[in-house]
């Protein structure tokens, strides 16, 4: 069982409140009295941080009451408590953290966040692993090679998005990256893809719909930005100042003509 057994009212009120949000059975104690049987696991402040033996103490920070909790529950769970980040990935990929069988933490973010957020949630954790979906072949090459500090595994993604009723809009990436963590894949160190004509034009499309005068950037720029060098907003930034240039350049060899 988690005792929360803590004197610091920050500590406490962030703690019990993202144990109650997943529905986790614990109890509470005053930092003096004496902990229950059935306690394993006691996360408490700093103040308390030698006051326990016997058990797995977890000192929370409370600025970050959800790190204290993702920690007891592993601790609970022994060694069936290895963190496995599951990623759907995707424009907006969905990404799934967990702790054993539990899901402890779920998200869906910008790809440009993704690997911050997979980093983070992977920092302190004990051998965690990363399983990415090997669909959106462009967006999870992206995040196979900027993960470089993290085992990888590229998982067969296949069956893993559920069937959505309605009102369940938006779960589908996180569902299926739930789904992902689930499944053993293939350790990779990077991955390579050569994007396809049809992948190419997917991102001139994109940079036309972000554009603000409805102009496309270029097959060079869109291979840069299908190898991940570039956002598709970098890249328009670059189109419009080679645009400048060129016009600048136009301009002056106008003048140059008319002297």
């Amino acid at each position: 069982m988690i005792v929360v057994a803590t004197a610091d009212f920050e500590v406490y009120h962030g703690v019990v409140n993202e144990l109650r949000d997943r529905g986790t059975v614990f109890t509470t104690i005053e930092p003096d009295e004496e902990l229950p049987d059935r306690a394993t696991v006691v996360v408490t402040g700093d103040d308390q941080a030698d006051a326990f033996t016997g058990v797995t103490t977890i000192v929370a920070d409370p600025d970050d009451p959800r790190r204290a909790v993702d920690q007891a529950l592993a601790a609970v769970r022994g060694d069936g408590g290895r963190t496995i980040i599951g990623v759907d990935p995707g424009r907006r990929p969905g990404i799934a953290v967990l702790t054993g069988e539990t899901v402890v933490a779920a998200f869906q973010v910008p790809l440009g966040d993704a690997v911050d957020v997979i980093q983070r949630e992977a920092a302190e954790a004990p051998s965690p692993v990363v399983r990415i979906g090997d669909g959106s072949r462009l967006e999870s090459a992206k995040l196979v090679n900027e993960l470089d500090t993290v085992q990888v595994e590229l998982v067969d993604e296949t069956g893993t998005t559920p069937y959505l009723g309605t009102g369940s809009r938006g779960m589908g990436d996180v569902l299926a990256a739930v789904n992902i963590a689930r499944l053993e894949g293939e350790v990779v160190d990077g991955r390579d893809i050569e994007p396809t004509e049809g992948e190419i034009q997917v991102i001139k499309d994109r940079s036309r719909e972000r554009s603000e005068h409805n102009r496309a950037i270029d097959e060079v720029l869109a291979r840069r930005v299908a190898a991940g060098e570039l956002t598709v907003d970098e890249a328009l930034s670059e189109h419009r100042g080679e645009g400048s240039d060129s016009a600048a350049e136009s301009t002056d060899a106008d003048d140059s003509d008319d002297q």
